[in-house]
């Protein structure tokens, strides 16, 4: 039986190919940029109001990805992991910033009532809810970036997309 290779961890690569970006938040909550270094650690590059943008310059192997303020998780240009495309230049040589939409996602039923659940029940009284355990403990397991980190590095490495 082959053994199974480690998950390539999702992370900046060294890169000399520079493109400019327009991070545009069209969802209706704040959106947090976070770009994933080349450990592979999450760097926040703030909050984008709805209805505002975010310029910056980036690499061609720098991804970025999106929360909102609970930690649900927002996609760029319809993904969850952003990796910027090539850049674009005006006629007479000024770089064009290219526009990146930020969106909410459709959450799952399950999904939706879990965020609605967590934003009004306090999760010490999760416990009490007379709900299967299953969901108790879905519910007990809050957003955590890292974790969505590791998560997508490992689907990356299934489907082979490095």
């Amino acid at each position: 039986m082959a053994e199974q290779e480690a998950p390539a961890p999702l992370k900046s690569l060294n890169s000399y190919d520079q493109t400019f970006i327009s991070f545009i938040n069209k969802s209706n909550r704040n959106a947090e940029a976070w770009w994933l270094n080349f450990s592979g650690k999450p760097v926040s590059y703030g909050d984008i109001k709805p209805g505002n943008s975010l310029k910056m310059n980036t690499y061609l192997t720098h991804p970025w990805i999106f929360r909102a303020p609970d930690g649900a998780k927002l996609l760029a240009n319809l993904s969850e992991v952003y990796f910027p495309t090539q850049a674009q230049y005006e006629e007479y040589g000024p770089p064009r910033y290219q526009p990146v939409y930020v969106t909410a996602p459709v959450y799952s039923l399950q999904e939706y009532c879990a965020r609605l659940i967590r934003s009004i029940v306090r999760k010490e009284d999760i416990c009490k809810l007379e709900i299967p355990n299953g969901l108790r403990k879905d519910l007990s397991r809050e957003p955590d970036i890292l974790r969505d980190i590791k998560s997508l590095s490992a689907n990356r490495s299934i489907n082979g997309s490095d």
